[in-house]
């Protein structure tokens, strides 16, 4: 699904990656750990095609198997949340709006671009599917931060994407909000969809999530299956500082050791 070989990417003024290689399959469900300024979004902007690495001999990013890629065929492909986007939206919109904003790849709602009744109808069995019913016509402004975050779950959805990419999901959320949310996110792997989930917070990593990769400062230091890589040793290493992990149920937690 996703072929990164040496590349070298840039964030305004700051190199991130330098000869850095990724290589993502479909179906996979992976997180991404790391701490802050780790290179984590910027990774997530590469991939959506907000930022594009140097052009470079023995250097490419494929998505899809093409490292040309067409923005609206690759929007149709991937869904994205993260609170850049919750940050990026007026605050004047609709929850409605929100939800079809997903099937054009655009953020809020435009003129020239017009819903069909089929697209109105599916944004709107996908908001009820993840329990925002009644709030069409409220502004997202007006909505709870866990309300917000949800629909733009909702929002990534809706055109019924191969790949669902999450920065920082439960970011923001108090505990019931996130763990609601980490609730959908998990009903969401019962289908044979890829997902990537990029995350300071073990908590965030639900039980279904095989793979992890740890990065630090732009570069992969631990990349395998999830139990052999959420370790106390690999941990305290990445966070330079003691940690203890344990894991409950799929669920893994850390604490100061």
């Amino acid at each position: 699904m996703i072929d990164i070989h040496n590349i070298t990417a840039y964030q305004q003024q700051t190199r991130v990656f330098n000869n850095f290689s990724l290589h993502i399959g479909a179906h996979e469900r992976m997180a991404i750990l790391g701490p802050n300024g780790a290179g984590k979004s910027t990774l997530l902007k590469l991939i959506d095609r907000e930022l594009y690495p140097l052009d470079q001999d023995d250097s490419w990013l494929k998505l899809f198997g093409d490292d040309r890629v067409n923005i609206w065929e690759l929007r149709s492909k991937i869904g994205f949340v993260s609170q850049d986007l919750q940050e990026d939206y007026t605050p004047y919109t609709s929850a409605l709006d929100v939800v079809i904003s997903g099937f054009f790849g655009a953020i809020g709602s435009h003129g020239h671009l017009q819903p069909t009744p089929a697209q109105i109808a599916l944004a709107k069995e996908q908001m009820a599917a993840i329990g925002l019913v009644g709030i069409d016509e409220s502004m997202f402004q007006r909505l709870s931060t866990g309300q917000k975050r949800r629909l733009l779950l909702a929002r990534a959805l809706v055109h019924k994407p191969q790949a669902l990419f999450l920065d920082e999901p439960a970011s923001g959320l108090d505990m019931g909000s996130g763990l609601a949310l980490l609730t959908l996110l998990r009903s969401y792997c019962s289908t044979d969809r890829a997902m990537i989930i990029t995350t300071h917070h073990i908590d965030e990593i639900i039980p279904e999530i095989e793979r992890v990769v740890l990065l630090d400062r732009g570069k992969i230091v631990a990349d395998g299956p999830k139990a052999e890589i959420l370790t106390s040793e690999n941990l305290s290493a990445l966070y330079q500082t003691p940690l203890r992990v344990t894991e409950q149920d799929g669920w893994y937690r850390c604490w100061h050791g």
